[in-house]
């Protein structure tokens, strides 16, 4: 079972992190830009169905 306290935290965490690095990626090589947004949307749906 999935400790409820990690499930809130969790997504808190990796969010503002993901969207640091994606930011940061997209600077640097734009034309990235479609795949990182796929790849935060993936990330927060499968977070957002486990938590």
């Amino acid at each position: 079972m999935i400790d409820p306290t990690l499930a809130l935290t969790l997504p808190t965490i990796v969010s503002p992190v993901l969207a640091l690095i994606a930011g940061i990626l997209i600077l640097i090589r734009p034309a990235l830009l479609a795949k990182i947004v796929a790849i935060y949307l993936i990330v927060v749906g499968v977070l957002g169905l486990l938590g």
